[in-house]
């Protein structure tokens, strides 16, 4: 018995939220506790480009911004059986998994 904690990381919300949903009905079957989800702060990355490649014409600017939202679980005393149904869940291509076990 050991405690795993999943971090999460994805340009879509909604991807990580389905995968949370899917792990604690699993814990929840298996009778194992869960901690989480924690939302952790969502990087917002931005750029910003002028819209006219050469130097002469209207200031105009364009504006790009990326959302990286993160998300935290613990699932405490997991054992093998629940680790090994957890990592079977599918992940999209979208998400990104960090699984640390102490």
């Amino acid at each position: 018995m050991s405690t795993a904690t999943i971090k999460f990381a994805s340009l879509n919300a909604a991807d990580v939220d389905n995968i949370i949903r899917q792990i604690k009905t699993i814990a929840a079957s298996l009778d194992v506790q869960c901690k989480g989800p924690v939302p952790l702060p969502t990087r917002i990355i931005s750029h910003t480009t002028r819209k006219t490649p050469c130097g002469t014409g209207s200031d105009t600017y364009e504006r790009w911004q990326i959302r990286v939202h993160k998300r935290l679980i613990k699932i405490v005393n997991v054992s093998e059986h629940a680790l090994r149904q957890i990592l079977r869940i599918p992940v999209p291509d979208t998400v990104q998994i960090e699984i640390i076990l102490t």
